[in-house]
């Protein structure tokens, strides 16, 4: 069963997409979502969602397009008052854009948003795809089951919308553990497509594998990289030194080469061969499909010729 369709209302407040104001909403959900980048901190704490109680996300910009992006995850009983402190604190200063979680009713209190603060930091943490600034996971405190449900529906209304204006934070790990009976085929699971892949270098003695789920690529643990990278001016340096500062990759027992510690997601097949290779890959043809034996360009492309031929039959 494929996943439902979902409409997320947008409003870009000056009309400005690029530095303006947005706002989001899912109709029949109380929450409400503003964003804005930092030079327009003073029109977005002018708003009457900044004298909310609510939570906030500060957001950096990566040094590069491959390294985790920094945030801050706060929450305020006035949320507009806590992002001006912020904005004067030189530890905070790396952030970029800001975003708002606050309700379109009254009904978020004080324990609801440490509840939400609390997840927030932890779900981003564990996704691995952004740095998470928080000191120490913040305490959920003490609610009654019902209000723990209703925040845990809140946060999934807040895994639709936070994607779509920029803020990626909150995907779920996706679990790759469990590999599928059969390896020679191109499986489901969770309503997704999964492809299992390959990236073999005899030369290096390099075996990595990777599930394509969506638009990330995520190499499993215990896959292999070159240990000595021979990186240019290449765009991806910086995340190797930061998989190799967290422990994500480790240097074998040999000393040859580096091994994966974990499931690390990346946002694309060259990105994923890049870091394994230590050097410019086009990942579209350094990785092959598992089931087929085809590179994932040859794969992409036998599923959009098929695509055209129904597109043709039924016209």
């Amino acid at each position: 069963m494929s996943a439902l369709g979902r409409t997320v209302r947008l409003f870009l407040v000056d009309g400005n997409a690029q530095s303006g104001l947005i706002t989001a909403e899912i109709i029949n959900w109380t929450g409400r979502v503003v964003v804005a980048p930092r030079e327009r901190l003073a029109d977005l704490v002018r708003r009457p969602e900044a004298e909310k109680t609510g939570v906030y996300i500060l957001l950096g910009d990566a040094p590069d397009p491959s390294v985790r992006r920094t945030i801050y995850v706060g929450e305020s009983d006035v949320v507009g008052r806590r992002i001006v402190q912020h904005s004067r604190d030189e530890q905070k200063d790396f952030f970029e854009r800001v975003c708002l979680v606050t309700s379109s009713d009254q009904n978020l209190t004080k324990a609801h948003v440490r509840y939400l603060e609390s997840r927030i930091a932890e779900i981003a943490t564990a996704s691995g795809r952004a740095h998470v600034l928080n000191a120490n996971d913040p305490p959920t405190g003490v609610m009654p089951e019902s209000d723990i449900a209703d925040m845990e529906f809140f946060i999934e209304q807040l895994k639709t919308v936070l994607p779509v204006l920029g803020f990626d934070i909150l995907r779920d790990p996706i679990s790759i553990r469990q590999k599928p009976e059969d390896e020679n085929v191109v499986w489901l699971a969770d309503s997704q497509n999964r492809l299992e892949l390959k990236l073999r270098n005899s030369n290096d003695g390099l075996l990595a594998e990777a599930v394509l789920v969506g638009d990330e690529i995520i190499v499993r643990e215990g896959s292999l990289a070159r240990k000595d990278p021979d990186f240019a001016m290449n765009q991806y340096s910086g995340l190797r030194d930061q998989l190799i500062a967290d422990g994500s990759l480790q240097t074998t027992d040999d000393g040859k080469t580096l091994k994966f510690c974990r499931d690390v997601p990346f946002s694309s097949p060259s990105a994923a061969a890049a870091v394994i290779y230590g050097r410019n890959a086009n990942g579209r043809t350094s990785w092959r499909v598992k089931a087929t034996e085809q590179t994932l360009k040859e794969y992409q492309n036998a599923m959009l010729e098929a695509a055209s031929a129904d597109l043709e039959a039924a016209s």
